[in-house]
């Protein structure tokens, strides 16, 4: 998902009628908004795991009607955020133990193909934009709240991705990536120092920068499953709400989601980007 807000075009093109011209009119998609809106009050905790989707207050809150919301629940429910239950309707998803193992084997799987993949096919310019984001998530990371750091975690891993060259893979991942955030949210939760997760990017990323496909495929193998097991450990003891951690921005109360569809912040999926010329030390 890009953080852009999405647009439909209607346009009146072609044969030459008595009527004058007609300019493009361009509508907000309302599905969308909605759908934005929803993914980031689950992602900020305001919808933690197991709460319903209660339509009429929500879309009351939002000014829309149930038909949007409905709709936007129904595309989050194929994305694996939400699901539905016969008499009881949509809730936001939880996890069990089997299902954190089975989406990191997958993850681990793809990863793993993309980095080594990077090694074979990025550009030197391609590879320098990758550590200048490593960079400036290290340096970044004391000040970032909770989910501002999960969206540079996520986006690390976006840009290994991409740097594939493989299309397909690139599709499937992104395919996962909202149950990935969830993920990650567990496992920001586990750590004390903010400064540490960033760093542990590091032995990828420097693999990757020498084109070293075996080392990269053992750093991000340790890394990768280094998080599964505090995912697992987050999920095993129930806790799958957001809270306040030490170093982290505490949890935002419950608090009734925009009435008017605003626009997004930048998504997960951003492309490096360079902000950072220091040298940061190493883990």
């Amino acid at each position: 998902m890009t953080s852009e807000t999405l647009t439909k075009t209607i346009a009146l093109q072609g044969e030459e009628t008595d009527n004058p011209g007609f300019s493009s009119i361009r509508v907000p998609d309302l599905v969308e908004l909605v759908e934005r809106q929803l993914l980031q009050a689950i992602f900020e905790g305001r919808l933690p795991p197991g709460s319903r989707i209660v339509e009429a207050e929500l879309s009351r809150q939002m000014g829309v009607s149930r038909a949007p919301l409905r709709e936007a629940a129904r595309r989050l429910e194929s994305q694996g955020v939400i699901v539905s239950t016969p008499r009881k309707g949509f809730t936001v998803r939880t996890f069990s133990p089997k299902e954190i193992q089975d989406l990191f084997q997958v993850r681990l799987g793809l990863e793993v193909m993309a980095a080594r993949l990077a090694c074979e096919v990025a550009t030197d310019a391609q590879l320098a934009a990758l550590k200048a984001y490593a960079d400036d998530m290290l340096e970044r990371a004391p000040t970032l709240s909770n989910i501002e750091r999960v969206t540079m975690d996520l986006g690390m891993h976006t840009a290994i991705s991409r740097l594939s060259g493989n299309e397909y893979l690139q599709r499937i991942f992104a395919n996962m990536q909202a149950e990935i955030r969830i993920c990650q949210g567990f496992i920001e939760r586990q750590y004390r120092d903010p400064v540490f997760i960033a760093q542990s990017h590091f032995p990828v990323v420097d693999a990757i920068l020498r084109r070293d496909a075996d080392a990269a495929e053992k750093a991000l193998r340790v890394h990768l499953v280094d998080a599964q097991d505090k995912a697992h450990a987050q999920v095993l003891h129930g806790d799958q709400a957001p809270h306040a951690g030490a170093g982290a921005a505490p949890t935002p109360a419950p608090a009734p989601i925009s009435a008017t569809p605003a626009k997004a912040k930048p998504g997960a999926t951003a492309a490096p980007v360079s902000s950072s010329r220091r040298k940061p030390p190493r883990p």
